[in-house]
C-alpha cells in the first residue's frame, strides 16, 4: 500500500482566511500533506512564478510533491508537475514537452476521460467533483462514489478524488477506490491549517489501510 498521494491540498487565497498561498502550503506541509497544488486564476504569470519558487523552496526540503494548476510553463520552471483540466492543454501535448519524472495529473469526469489521460501519459487522474462543492465554481454537480469505483476499475495509475471531501466522508471515498483525497476548503479554510491537515490525513491513511485489509 502506498500513501504518497493520501492528502493533496490545493491552495486558494479566497478561502484561506487571509493567508497567502505560501502560508497555506507551509502549514499544510507541517500537517503532513503529501502534495501541494498551487491554484490561482487571477494573479499574473510573474506573480505566480515568484509564489511557485517560494513554495518549491519549502517542498524541496520536505520531499512534498509540488504541482501547479493549469500552467505547464510555470510548472516546468518551478514545480514537480502540472495538473490539467479538460479545457487545458491536452495531456498528450504536455507530455511531449515534459518527460518523466515530471508529473502530469488530469481532472476527469468519466471513465473515457480517465482512460484517455492514462493513455496520453498522465501519472494520476482526479475524479472531479465527487460531491457537489462550492470551493470550485466551475466544478459542476457531484459525480458520486460510483464514478470513483468505475475509474479505479478502469485505470492502472493512481486515482484521486476531489470535491466536497472532508473528514466525515473521506473514508467512504477511499473505500470506493480513491488512492488519495484532494481538498481545498476542509483544510485551507480551517482556523488552523496544520491540525486540520493532520487529522484528515490520518483519517485517509486509516481508510487506505482498512481497504487493503479487506482486499488481502
Amino acid at each position: 500500500m502506498t500513501t504518497e498521494w493520501a492528502l493533496y491540498v490545493v491552495t486558494d487565497e479566497y478561502l484561506s482566511r487571509g493567508r497567502s498561498h505560501v502560508e497555506v502550503a507551509e502549514e499544510a506541509i507541517r500537517g503532513g500533506a503529501d502534495v501541494i497544488q498551487l491554484r490561482d486564476k487571477e494573479r499574473s504569470s510573474r506573480e505566480l512564478l515568484e509564489i511557485a519558487k517560494e513554495i518549491k523552496r519549502i517542498t524541496a526540503t520536505t520531499g512534498t510533491r509540488f504541482i501547479v494548476n493549469d500552467r505547464l510553463d510555470l510548472a516546468l520552471l518551478a514545480a514537480d508537475g502540472v495538473h490539467l483540466g479538460q479545457s487545458d492543454l491536452p495531456v498528450e501535448a504536455a507530455r511531449r514537452l515534459a518527460k518523466r519524472p515530471f508529473i502530469i495529473g488530469a481532472s476527469v469526469g468519466s471513465v473515457e476521460e480517465a482512460l484517455r489521460a492514462e493513455r496520453e501519459g498522465a501519472d494520476y487522474v482526479a475524479v472531479s467533483p465527487v460531491f457537489t462543492t462550492g470551493s470550485k465554481g466551475d466544478a459542476g454537480p457531484g459525480l458520486g462514489l460510483g464514478m470513483v469505483r468505475s475509474v479505479r476499475a478502469a485505470v492502472e495509475i493512481p486515482v484521486l478524488a476531489i470535491g466536497g471531501i472532508n473528514q466525515e466522508n473521506a473514508p467512504e471515498v477511499v473505500g470506493a477506490g480513491a488512492d488519495g483525497c484532494a481538498v481545498i476548503s476542509s483544510v485551507v479554510s480551517a482556523p488552523q491549517i496544520a491540525p486540520a491537515a493532520r487529522v484528515l490525513r490520518e483519517t485517509i491513511v486509516r481508510a487506505l489501510i482498512e481497504r487493503r485489509g479487506r482486499s488481502s
